[in-house]
């Protein structure tokens, strides 16, 4: 993976996101510290001083609430620095969609629209 531009990297519409489509990355109810999603979950990447982080987290768990089966979980960036390196996660917030085997079917970067999450969340259910 590369900045932005790099093949398979697209820019989002809204407040600067970056999203990425991925399909081969796995992650665990360990590698997260939580149980995953009966149908997705929402993997976000916080850190203390993160002002979008706030916010990412109030979209990320209403959706979850409206939508049956998907969890939403919380990572505190600098307190899993192992996880942050294996997912070059750069920057904060970031968020992860995971399919219902915890595979990673989209990632943005920067504070996500409810429209987007809840049509990413498509695609997880979907895979």
């Amino acid at each position: 993976m590369g900045g932005p531009g790099h093949a398979g990297e697209r820019r989002g519409s809204g407040r600067g996101t970056r999203v990425r489509d991925r399909g081969t990355v796995r992650l665990s109810a360990e590698d997260i510290g939580a149980g995953l999603g009966e149908r997705a979950t929402l993997v976000q990447f916080s850190s203390a001083f993160c002002r979008p982080c706030r916010a990412t987290r109030r979209v990320l768990a209403d959706v979850a609430a409206m939508v049956d089966g998907v969890a939403h979980v919380e990572i505190d960036a600098e307190s899993h620095l192992g996880l942050v390196r294996r997912l070059e996660v750069a920057a904060t917030p970031t968020v992860f969609v995971l399919d219902a085997q915890g595979r990673v079917v989209r990632r943005a970067v920067g504070e996500p629209r409810r429209a987007h999450v809840i049509a990413a969340l498509g695609a997880a259910v979907s895979a």
